[in-house]
């Protein structure tokens, strides 16, 4: 019991007393540190599976491997992108935010408590958006300021769910919430209220317009980890509230218009960090739907999640290498980037993996998701979200095949921002190929 109560309590924690190292002069050593700790001491999490102040199970595990290691990237990641020359903010605020940051979505993923739980995703929201100022522009200044505005409105209304919950079931803990009776049309409500207020963190439309903004203006690390983690813990929190009343057709009707929006708006995109952006948003609403309809769907979007979480990664670790050496973010104005070997190999196996080629894990996980479709009947929903996913395959891959095949150019390439992005990529496809075998 002590145990099952210890280590999800340190390995929150430990990223809590690495930020303190920002008032020092070892901030990066402490940072990365802290995160190789926390994996190392998630290994041990996955064998206590009891509910009690925490909710430790085979789900929540994974999504805390997911945050970890991606943290663990990150870190590797910052030491050469950031620094105080490049850096809106001092450099060892950087990291301290960055420790708060991947703590308040660890804490959000293992507590058992609904409350506590929007806590944990308002948190997220403070301690990540001073991170878009590192990007020292006015834009990002306003793009933050924005993010704030629009996600904190957004987990206001999640709030009303909260208090739904509590009026209906007399409990916000969730392994007694899920096992309990309550009014059903309240908790409809809720469940309806929390696709709202949750589903602007996820990035649901119409209430993702901050995730296009703040995925283009954050650095290329913390645009890793908005896309790779930040919003698959929202929606972590969002399907355990579904799961008190699933609404399965209010979900997967909101999940395909999310993604068709998504879809239309790749094919517009100038940007390759807002390209990536809206390939997110498609990527979580494809999983919303997979965990909206159950089955194999739940399979699906948890081998998507964890799937994209490192190939998204790769592609702005990848995407900042490139916006750095071009200065520019405009995807007509970078040709020749396979002038940066490692980096642009990084970006083509990423953009791969996120859009779901064969036999990247991506795959797997839409090939699961859209056969739950046809098992229960939803042909035409099957059909259509089959045709968005190959046109956001086609769109993606030549925006990149594009930057990194048009001319030639060669470039000095920073090594270890470059391994780092290959090894993100390569995961979905390790991941992929061990599925498959």
């Amino acid at each position: 019991m002590l145990q099952t109560f210890l280590i999800p309590t340190l390995i929150i924690l430990v990223p809590v007393l690495a930020s303190i190292s920002g008032l020092t002069r070892w901030y990066r050593h402490i940072t990365v540190g802290a995160s190789i700790i926390d994996a190392v001491m998630s290994l041990f999490l996955f064998k206590n599976v009891q509910a009690s102040f925490y909710l430790v199970n085979n789900t929540t595990w994974i999504f805390s491997m997911m945050i970890i290691l991606i943290y663990v990237l990150s870190a590797l990641f910052s030491l050469e992108y950031i620094s105080s020359a490049n850096s809106g903010i001092p450099e060892g605020a950087y990291y301290s935010l960055m420790n708060i940051f991947v703590s308040t979505m660890l804490f959000t993923v293992l507590i058992n408590n609904y409350g506590l739980m929007w806590i944990g995703i308002e948190a997220t929201t403070i301690s990540s958006a001073l991170l878009l100022l590192s990007e020292k522009s006015q834009v990002a200044l306003e793009v933050a300021w924005r993010y704030i505005i629009l996600v904190s409105a957004g987990v206001a209304v999640a709030f009303i769910s909260i208090i739904l919950i509590y009026y209906s079931l007399g409990t916000l803990t969730v392994s007694i919430a899920l096992e309990s009776t309550g009014n059903a049309k309240v908790l409809a409500l809720a469940v309806a209220i929390a696709l709202v207020g949750f589903g602007t963190k996820v990035g649901v439309f119409p209430v993702h317009t901050w995730l296009p903004d703040a995925h283009s203006e954050a650095p290329a690390p913390i645009s890793a980890m908005f896309s790779g983690i930040l919003l698959p813990t929202a929606l972590y929190v969002l399907y355990m509230l579904y799961r008190l009343h699933p609404l399965t057709e209010l979900f997967l009707a909101f999940g395909l218009i999310s993604v068709t929006f998504a879809t239309a708006a790749m094919a517009n995109q100038r940007s390759f960090k807002r390209l990536f952006a809206y390939s997110t948003m498609e990527n979580m609403n494809i999983a919303l739907i997979g965990l909206a309809i159950g089955g194999s769907g739940i399979i699906g979007a948890i081998l998507l999640l964890v799937s994209h979480a490192f190939g998204k990664a790769g592609a702005f670790y990848s995407s900042g290498i490139i916006s750095r050496k071009y200065n520019t973010k405009n995807i007509d104005d970078v040709a020749g980037a396979q002038g940066l070997r490692l980096t642009s190999t990084a970006l083509i196996l990423s953009s791969m993996a996120v859009t779901g080629a064969p036999p990247f894990a991506n795959f797997i996980g839409e090939f699961l998701i859209i056969t739950q479709l046809f098992k229960m009947g939803l042909t035409p929903e099957a059909v259509f979200l089959s045709m968005m996913i190959a046109t956001a395959f086609i769109t993606v891959n030549y925006h990149v095949t594009k930057m990194v095949f048009k001319g030639k150019k060669t470039l000095d390439e920073p090594k270890m921002m470059a391994v780092v992005a290959i090894i993100s990529s390569l995961v979905p496809l390790v991941l992929g190929l061990v599925m498959v075998i």
